[in-house]
């Protein structure tokens, strides 16, 4: 952040393939004319699923449920709601089995542990219709387990399971990147999942 606050470019290169110009990171956003420019990753995630026993989502039960995971000093990836539900990750399972302990108190809790993060990156995504619909329709045949888009205007996220990543990323990078904006991107005729 501050090189791009003092308008100096930043190289990232990579040590394993020396022969690559690598990326180049500025202040000013180069437009592009693909929606997403990135595709990441975060592996060894578990999803944690909690359930209220009530009906309906009793008042606080959002903060109690949160207070436990700060308690355990354990740090929340994503989160999505529904009325009576939230689902969670994390990356660091050294405390789940206390932070379980706790939920099961005032709600359900299950787990899905081997899990990973995939995330779309790209200028203004939330607001370029029909990218949801392209990633499921990448995605079919692969379950999704979790989604999370409105946080922010420049990732998608969703979770699978670690056995479907490859296969996940080799899809988006076909629908996503097929066509490359040559301002943008240099095709090399490698991709790597």
């Amino acid at each position: 952040m501050p090189a791009v606050e003092k308008n100096i470019p930043v190289l990232i290169l990579n040590s394993r393939r020396p022969d690559v110009e690598g990326t180049r990171i500025v202040a000013q956003t180069v437009p592009c004319g693909n929606v997403v420019k990135s595709i990441a990753c975060k592996r060894r995630i578990t999803l944690v699923n909690i359930h209220s026993t009530r009906m309906l989502m009793a008042h606080g039960f959002l903060h109690r449920m949160f207070e436990v995971f700060d308690r355990f000093e354990t740090a929340v990836d994503m989160v999505a709601t529904s009325e009576v539900s939230v689902s969670l990750t994390i990356d660091n399972p050294a405390r789940l089995n206390e932070i379980l302990a706790e939920l099961r108190n005032f709600a359900e809790a299950d787990i899905e542990p081997d899990q990973v993060i995939v995330c779309l990156v790209g200028d203004n995504i939330r607001y370029t219709p029909g990218v949801a619909m392209r990633v499921f329709n990448a995605l079919n045949g692969i379950n999704i387990r979790m989604i999370s888009q409105g946080a922010s205007l420049l990732n998608l996220s969703f979770v699978v399971a670690e056995s479907d990543l490859a296969r996940a990323v080799r899809a988006l990078h076909q629908e996503f990147f097929a066509e490359l904006d040559p301002a943008v991107f240099e095709r090399n005729g490698t991709m790597h999942a």
